[in-house]
Formats: C-alpha cells, structure tokens, sequence
C-alpha cells in the first residue's frame, strides 16, 4: 500500500491559491498569484527534491492538472524536475475533461473519487503526490485519505484566497514529524495525522 501525500505552497494565513503564476486561478477576484516565486532558496529545493524522489505518480484537480499540462511538457531541460514531471502516471480528477488527456501518462478516475483513490493506494508502489487542488484535498481530508501533509508555510500574510484547511473542514489532529526554515523564513512542515 502506497502512501497518499498532499504538497502544499501555503502563506501564513493558509491560502494555497495561484503560488506560481500570477495567472494559474484568478478566481474570486484573486489577484496575489506567483507569491511564491521570491522564496526559493536550496534548502527549499531540497525538500521539493525529497518528496519527488519518494513520489511515483501524481493525483490532481482539473484545474492543477491543466496549468501543468499547459507548462511542463515543454518546460525547459535545465529545470532539474522537468524530467520527472513528464514521466510522472498522472491521475486526473475532473468531471468536464475528457480523454484522451493532452499530458503523456494521464488517465482521467471516472466513477466514485474516494473508491478510486482507494484503489490506487492499494496497488505497491512509491507515493502518490497531491499538489494544489484544492477541492480535490478537501475531498480526500473528507475521507480520511491524507497520509501525509508536506507543507511549505511562508512568510507572507495574503488575506483572501482559496486556503488549504477550510470554513466547513472537521477537525483533525496532526503529528508534525519533520520540521526546517529555510533562509528566506519558509517553514517546511511535514505532518500525520495523528491516530489518538
């Protein structure tokens, strides 16, 4: 059984909307996107680095999914991370895309959300990595699908925008197992839920 590992950019306020393009999800009237582009030290790439290395495919939201496939399939070579975004098995949660799906290795999960992330779970394998989506999170915290939170909480107070723990979210008790900060103050958190 595999693990399910939801990646997070966040502020301190919790918002995980639009970190990395001032474009990628102005909805809501958001217009702080790419806030987390100033962060980025070696420390941080480190972290990123760790949860790919222990990543073998990616289960994503519509919207995720097509900012990616609009970017990485040609992203530069000399991003060290390209090669690995590409060959990533995609896993795609949508109810308006179809297939075929532009991005190689992507399959759309057709039918119940929760017994297919079940499934994929169940198969051997390294771990499956949720990066933003959003919705797709608030989903599978519903669950009790989240192993894992690798959160990397920045320095910055944003004051509105999609926020990863939301307004209608249970509670749920975490257990911080990791901890680093990096030279520009970004806190990288590695959390599990806790069983007690």
């Amino acid at each position: 059984m595999v693990k399910l590992v939801v990646s997070e950019f966040m502020s301190l306020d919790g918002v995980i909307q639009a970190p990395g393009d001032p474009n990628e999800d102005r909805s809501g009237g958001f217009e702080h996107g790419g806030w987390q582009l100033d962060y980025f030290d070696d420390v941080f790439g480190d972290f990123v680095q760790q949860g790919l290395d222990a990543t073998g495919s990616l289960l994503l939201g519509r919207l995720t999914y097509v900012n990616f496939a609009n970017y990485w399939p040609t992203a530069p070579d000399d991003i060290p991370i390209t090669p690995q975004m590409n060959g990533f098995r995609k896993y795609v949660v949508s109810s308006t895309l179809t297939e075929p799906l532009p991005w190689q290795r992507s399959t759309l999960i057709k039918g119940d959300i929760a017994d297919e992330v079940r499934k994929l779970k169940a198969e051997p394998g390294k771990d499956i990595q949720v990066m933003g989506s959003g919705q797709l999170v608030q989903t599978l915290v519903e669950h009790d699908l989240v192993d894992e939170y690798r959160l990397m909480i920045h320095p910055l107070v944003l004051g509105k925008g999609k926020r990863l723990f939301r307004d209608e979210s249970t509670i749920s008790r975490l257990r911080l197992i990791d901890s680093r900060v990096t030279a520009t103050g970004v806190l990288l958190l590695t959390y599990l839920p806790a069983t007690t």
